[in-house]
C-alpha cells in the first residue's frame, strides 16, 4: 500500500488540473443535498454524472439544474448496479479517469483533487480515500469496530497480500483507465467497494489510499442499518476468501477443530486412565470435531487444487 502527503497530494492535483476527468455519484432520495453535492463537485472535475438509483424524490430534477448529466434508473437496484451505470456512461463520453463520490454529503468533494491526483499522475489505477489515515475524522466507535472486522476479512480476500487498505468500504474513490477497463466483476448492492479490490489486487493494478474527511451529520445518513450493511458485506468478502483462498478458508477452521478434538480424545483416556471413569460426552464430542476438522481440511485441499487447474487452464487460454 501506498500513502501520500496531503500537501504533495494537492501541489499534484494543481498540477494534473487539466486532465478531463468525471464524478459519478450514485443518488437515492438525496434531493435535500444532490444541488449543492453537484455544484461543489463542478469546480474540479470536467463532468458529474449522477446516477438517480429509483429516487422517490426530485434528486434527478435538482441535480440536472445543478448541471449533472443524470443517468435515471428504472427501479432501485442497488449501488453497484448505479456504479457500474455511470462507469459505462464515463467510458461512453471518452473519459480516462473517474472519481466515486456518495451523494449523501458525508464527503467534502473539496478533497476530489487530492484523491484523483494519483491517478491522473499515473501512479496508481485505484486511489481510495480513507477516513483513517491520520484525519482527525470524527467516527462512532460502532463504525471503526465494524470497518476494522471488515478491513481484515477484505485484506485476507487479495491475493497476494500486496495491498492492505485501512478504508476497504470507502466510497469515495478515483479510478484510471485500466481500472475502468478491468470492471468485469459482478456485485450487488454495498459489495461493490470491496469486490473492486478483490477483482484489481491479482489482475496488478496498482492501488493507494488518500486521507479524507468525513461527516455523519447528514439528512439520511446511511439508507441500511450498520449491522444489516456490515454483515452483508462481510458474508460476501468470506464468499470470496473461500473461493480465491480455500487453504485459508478451510484449513485453519478445520487444523484448529481437529486439534481440538484431538485435545479432547487425549483428555478423556487420560480421566479414564487416572481416575477410571470414562467420559462419554467428552469422547463423543472430541471424535465429532476430529472427524469435521478432517473433512473441512480435505475440503480446503481440494479445492485449492481445484482452483489450481482452472487457474492453469486460464492461463494456458490467454
Amino acid at each position: 500500500m501506498t500513502e501520500f502527503d496531503p500537501e504533495a497530494a494537492e501541489q499534484e492535483a494543481a498540477r494534473v488540473r487539466g486532465y478531463p476527468f468525471a464524478v459519478i455519484a450514485p443518488a437515492y432520495n438525496e434531493g435535500l443535498v444532490i444541488g449543492s453535492v453537484v455544484l461543489l463537485a463542478k469546480k474540479h472535475a470536467d463532468r458529474v454524472i449522477v446516477v438517480d438509483d429509483g429516487s422517490a424524490d426530485r434528486t434527478a430534477e435538482i441535480a440536472r439544474l445543478a448541471g449533472a448529466d443524470v443517468i435515471e434508473m428504472p427501479k432501485n437496484g442497488g449501488k453497484a448496479k448505479a456504479m457500474m451505470a455511470g462507469f459505462a456512461r464515463a467510458q461512453a463520453l471518452g473519459y480516462r479517469a473517474v472519481v466515486m463520490l456518495d451523494s449523501d454529503g458525508q464527503h467534502n468533494p473539496d478533497e476530489i483533487p487530492a484523491v484523483a491526483a494519483p491517478v491522473l499522475a499515473g501512479e496508481a489505477d485505484l486511489v481510495i480515500g480513507s477516513r483513517f489515515l491520520g484525519t482527525g475524522a470524527k467516527i462512532p466507535a460502532y463504525r471503526r469496530a465494524g470497518q476494522t472486522v471488515l478491513n481484515g476479512f477484505t485484506n485476507l480476500s487479495v491475493d497476494g497480500g500486496t495491498f492492505a487498505t485501512t478504508d476497504s468500504q470507502s466510497g469515495f474513490r478515483a479510478l484510471s483507465q485500466r481500472a475502468l477497463e478491468n470492471l468485469t466483476f459482478s456485485s450487488e448492492g454495498y459489495n461493490i467497494e470491496s469486490d473492486m479490490i478483490a477483482h484489481f489486487a491479482p489482475l496488478g493494478l496498482r492501488m493507494a489510499e488518500v486521507p479524507i474527511s468525513v461527516t455523519y451529520d447528514v439528512p439520511h445518513k446511511h439508507k441500511k442499518n450498520p449491522i444489516s450493511h456490515g454483515l452483508g458485506v462481510m458474508t460476501k468478502v468470506l464468499g470470496l476468501i473461500g473461493y480465491k483462498r480455500p487453504m485459508l478458508f478451510f484449513g485453519i477452521p478445520g487444523s484448529i477443530i481437529t486439534i481440538s478434538g484431538f485435545s479432547l480424545g487425549i483428555y478423556t483416556f487420560s480421566e479414564l486412565y487416572r481416575s477410571g471413569e470414562f467420559h462419554y460426552v467428552m469422547f463423543t464430542l472430541g471424535i465429532t470435531a476430529l472427524i469435521l476438522g478432517l473433512l473441512l481440511i480435505e475440503s480446503g485441499l481440494v479445492l485449492n487444487v481445484l482452483l489450481q487447474v482452472m487457474q492453469r487452464r486460464t492461463e494456458g487460454d490467454k
